[in-house]
């Protein structure tokens, strides 16, 4: 558990619109220290791997790997550790699953990866798929411009996650022999045929950054459609920029946590 332990919470509802206000309680930050390196991690290779690289290679060698992986600059490091909550939160608190951790898959270090930020899964009751659309944004100040470019990448393709983006995520559930290859085959299905309605595709607008919840985010929940369920975070680290650099400077220290 990262959020639980972490942040308090505020959140509203209206219809199929839901904000969520998140906030460090006194103390959260130190209750997560020993777990968020480790979620950091996992998010960029495999822990089991790591594990047998220290066994291998000593932590020095494990940690030099790691980092080859792991952005350097200020600005890459901000946007991915925004999807790593983003992914984090939607686990552990809305019943989705995200199947592939995808910055595992980058093809260089600073590099953006294309497509939607991350895409949660869910099969009901009735054994019908459930599609969570994300974006995430990570700014020491948030401001109305990100928001809107935001917006707009959920709502290109008709709202629906981008077939590639949902290919990416079909072939490698299918490169294993488990049930992971089922639901990916379903997905693969699901981008041919697009069968699942706006009801089950929802949108998620996650924010991180070191100012108040701006009256840009709730202006834009309010004004999002009415065929889809919509929620809005907003996660607030006032010493937002020094957050990003110590978790990522913990996250490469292999063997001092």
């Amino acid at each position: 558990m990262l959020f639980e332990p972490w942040c308090d919470s505020g959140k509203t509802e209206d219809n199929q619109k839901q904000l969520w206000k998140l906030t460090e309680r006194a103390g959260g930050r130190a209750a997560i220290a020993a777990n968020l390196p480790d979620c950091i991690r996992s998010h960029y290779d495999d822990m089991e791997r790591i594990a047998e690289e220290i066994r291998e290679l000593g932590y020095p060698h494990a940690a030099a790997i790691l980092a080859e992986r792991m952005p350097r600059s200020a600005r890459a490091r901000s946007g991915e550790l925004g999807e790593i909550l983003a992914t984090e939160l939607v686990e552990e608190q809305l019943g989705y699953t995200v199947p592939v951790r995808r910055l595992r898959y980058k093809d260089g270090r600073e590099m953006a990866l294309r497509g939607d930020d991350f895409i949660g899964i869910r099969v009901d009751a009735d054994d019908h798929l459930h599609f969570l659309k994300g974006e995430s944004k990570s700014r020491a100040a948030l401001a109305k411009a990100t928001i809107t470019e935001a917006r707009t990448a959920l709502s290109k393709d008709g709202g629906r996650p981008t077939a590639t983006s949902l290919l990416f995520i079909a072939d490698r559930l299918m490169d294993h022999a488990d049930e992971r290859r089922t639901l990916g085959r379903r997905i693969r299905n699901e981008v041919a045929t697009r069968a699942a309605p706006a009801g089950r595709v929802g949108h998620m607008l996650f924010t991180v950054s070191g100012n108040a919840t701006p009256q840009a985010l709730l202006d834009d929940l309010q004004a999002a459609d009415a065929v889809r369920p919509h929620i809005a975070v907003h996660l607030r680290i006032e010493d937002h920029q020094e957050f990003i650099k110590t978790s990522y400077e913990r996250a490469l220290a292999l063997g001092n946590d």
